[in-house]
């Protein structure tokens, strides 16, 4: 079968004679990116973008399943809802151990003594680790315990942050502001592309509305819209998009149908108490009973839930 290469050439704004490039040795044709995305363009890059995380890939025919709380509070927590998702039938483990808050008074995460607990519960669990980096100058920390780097909504358009999880090369979890248009996310995207990181997964997580019975407003939209337009994953947050445990389970659901290559979740194991977003937290009976209706849905819209890791023991 024969093979072909793309090239991306990407200019500041001024512009490239297309007949003088069309004359070079091997170029066979030469098709100009109109969207101002253009790494993230499938005019770019027509073959959808797989991210590896721990033997499966994100973006095939796998469904990731990424769960865990909302924010690490302590050893005993993190390991104990590690076990419990992974039984569920989780592939990730998600935790905050840096966490942006609307209040300065408000729970703000353990910090680095986080981030060893979720590589603990990894190491217990056998769970790459998704967690949030808020500040550029804390990348290369966060790279040292966690498997994917998240940038929360708030920070979606900060450009040292993107420049710096770019530049890091780790897989980076983007989530779209909640103000933010489906273009703005994807010109985020485009910064931590720029830097030669195509492992990036894009996450819909529910936009600010006029509606006030849910937290945010699931833009189930965006899912069939990225995927049309751009080649990388798409992750759905149900839990920050309604804001309520009592309606996660229909938005996953309805997000995997509209394409969705995998959903993350909050599961805490007692989330009256939670420090933070317990009321869209699900415990791990409902956690359980989710996966299982995935498991359902996911052959007809030809996928299947990726298998939970196996935990390596050490030797002897």
């Amino acid at each position: 079968m024969a093979r072909s290469t793309i090239i991306g050439v990407i200019g500041r704004g001024t512009p490239i004679d297309r007949d003088k490039l069309s004359l070079l040795p091997g170029v066979q044709q030469v098709v100009p990116v109109t969207h101002p995305y253009k790494i993230a363009s499938r005019e770019f890059h027509p073959d959808d973008t797989l991210v590896p995380l721990n033997g499966i890939e994100v973006g095939g025919p796998n469904l990731a399943i990424i769960a865990g709380p909302c924010s690490v509070e302590s050893r005993e927590q993190i390991i104990e809802t590690a076990h419990a998702v992974r039984e569920a039938g989780a592939t990730a483990l998600r935790g905050g151990a840096f966490k942006p808050r609307t209040s300065p008074y408000s729970f703000q995460g353990l910090g680095e003594e986080g981030l060893r607990y979720l590589a603990e519960a990894r190491e217990a669990t056998g769970l790459p680790v998704v967690t949030e980096v808020m500040d550029p100058a804390l990348v290369p920390l966060v790279c040292d315990y966690a498997d994917v780097l998240q940038v929360g909504a708030r920070n979606m358009q900060n450009y040292a942050l993107l420049h710096a999880v770019g530049e890091s090369q780790h897989p980076v979890l983007l989530k779209r502001g909640m103000s933010n248009t489906i273009e703005e996310l994807l010109m985020a995207a485009e910064y931590i592309l720029s830097h030669g990181n195509m492992r990036v997964m894009l996450c819909e997580r529910g936009i600010r509305t006029f509606e006030t019975y849910t937290r945010n407003t699931f833009d189930i939209n965006a899912i069939p819209v990225l995927k049309h337009i751009s080649h990388l994953p798409v992750i759905a947050d149900p839990s920050h998009a309604v804001g309520k445990w009592e309606y996660v389970e229909a938005v996953a659901m309805g997000a995997v149908a509209a394409g969705a290559d995998g959903i993350i979740v909050e599961v805490h194991m007692h989330p009256e108490i939670a420090q933070s977003d317990g009321q869209q937290s699900l415990k791990p009976e409902r956690f359980a009973a989710l996966v299982e209706k995935l498991r359902q849905l996911a052959p007809v819209v030809g996928r299947q839930v990726a298998p939970s890791p196996q935990v390596v023991e050490p030797h002897a």
